[in-house]
């Protein structure tokens, strides 16, 4: 495979970005020595910077549900250019992808539109404090919900005692009002909140955890934090910056029938370009500055770019009867070709498929948690992936993240896909 360009643009980018990248995953250590510079994108297709041609199974982390340049996605994009780029101020498109959002998911009453991810679970946090007068936040091990510092933690010593950073730069006092929980652990919330539950501003999670590969909740985890957060008068908040109109018009909370407090959203809603969101009830929404007193602002936020890319999608996918379910064959159908190529190659593999997202653990299964994911064999799925971005198949550059199959794959992609499965888990088998 040609890659002397990606590898000069490497060179060049270590003088200038910290680590030659703008985000950590896209050094791709994990699975190789450079990182793939992408250089367009067409359908299922990626290129990269050196010609290369990969069915892509990463679209983006998610967002590209329509895949690479859909035409009424790039319509609105270029109609909106033409008018103006940004304006710093309120615009007909903030209202209306406001109102598609909050028709489509009851939870959400009102939403407040920011620039990513990030920014919607920070605010979120923030909102959720001043509504409840608490201080404490409940968080899930292996669920990330952006770079804050009260979210950067991972589990202290013990289920009532304070998390602890994660990254030097977080004071220990930013993490020491955050509690780490195991994912699927509902007895262990119980406990919690027997013990603080007046302290308990949140729980924060992801409703289908994607972030240390697709982790599925298990039946009743996402009633149970129903329950235990309204027993304790303290809010629920779904991060749904991966599955909020992914998995759905909806969200996750329709496919499992929860309505939480507080919704955080990113990604697709944006049809590819930077957004997040929060949103949820009306008297809660209201504290929000400058109709109440949690202020929370960005210059950017409801760029018309990414609200009219954002609106084009969306509606493209409200308007396709049968999107969603083909999106979630899809992920099924690959999950399952994987399952038969892993098994005929003797390799112990299991694959985790929810919703549309899928992932190819290199361990015993079921994946419940952050420890179960940890168990994944690095060093196979290093050889996996590098075997099958040979044969042309992007899959997320790390061994602990979800694969996003779009609506653009066709059955002669699917079919290649299946094709390199069986030397991908050869080499995946033959790793030490």
């Amino acid at each position: 495979m040609n890659d002397q360009r990606s590898r000069a643009l490497f060179a060049r980018a270590g003088h200038v970005t910290p680590g030659g990248v703008n985000s950590p995953v896209r050094a791709m250590r994990s699975v190789r020595d450079f990182p793939l510079f992408a250089e367009r994108g067409e359908g299922a297709l990626l290129y990269d910077a050196d010609g290369n041609a990969y069915i892509d199974l990463l679209n983006s982390w998610g967002p590209l549900i329509l895949g690479h340049g859909h035409p009424a996605v790039v319509a609105a994009i270029r109609d909106q250019a033409e008018r103006a780029l940004t304006f710093g101020l309120a615009s007909r498109l903030e209202v209306e992808l406001a109102e598609f959002v909050t028709s489509a998911i009851p939870s959400v009453e009102e939403v407040r539109f920011v620039s990513s991810g990030t920014e919607a679970t920070m605010s979120a946090i923030r909102l959720a404090r001043a509504f409840t007068g608490r201080d404490v936040v409940v968080k899930f091990a292996g669920c990330y919900h952006g770079h804050v510092d009260a979210l950067l933690a991972r589990a202290g010593s013990g289920a009532a005692l304070s998390a602890l950073p994660v990254s030097p730069g977080v004071p220990s006092k930013a993490a020491e009002d955050t509690v780490v929980l195991p994912y699927n652990d509902i007895a262990a919330v119980e406990r919690l909140m027997r013990l603080r539950g007046g302290e308990i501003a949140c729980v924060i999670v992801e409703p289908i955890a994607a972030n240390m590969g697709v982790v599925p909740p298990k039946p009743g985890f996402l009633e149970g934090l129903r329950r235990e957060c309204t027993a304790a008068g303290a809010l629920l908040v779904f991060d749904e910056v991966i599955t909020g109109f992914r998995v759905g018009i909806g969200g996750a909370q329709e496919a499992f029938h929860i309505q939480p407090d507080l919704t955080c959203l990113g990604k697709v809603i944006g049809g590819g370009l930077p957004v997040g969101a929060y949103g949820g009830r009306r008297e809660i929404m209201e504290r929000i500055a400058p109709q109440g007193d949690v202020y929370q602002a960005g210059t950017l936020s409801g760029s018309p770019l990414a609200m009219a890319a954002g609106l084009a999608q969306l509606r493209v996918l409200k308007g396709t009867p049968g999107a969603f379910e083909r999106l979630y064959g899809l992920a099924e159908t690959i999950g399952e070709v994987m399952r038969e190529a892993a098994r005929a190659q003797g390799v112990t593999a299991t694959v985790q498929v929810s919703h549309g997202l899928l992932t190819c653990f290199f361990a015993e299964g079921p994946i419940e948690d952050q420890e179960g994911a940890s168990r994944t064999d690095a060093r196979r799925y290093r050889a996996f992936w590098q075997a099958m971005a040979e044969q042309g198949v992007l899959l997320a550059p790390a061994a602990n993240e979800a694969a996003f199959p779009s609506l653009a794959l066709e059955d002669e992609h699917v079919e290649r896909i299946a094709a390199a499965l069986p030397a991908a888990f050869a080499a995946a088998g033959a790793a030490v």
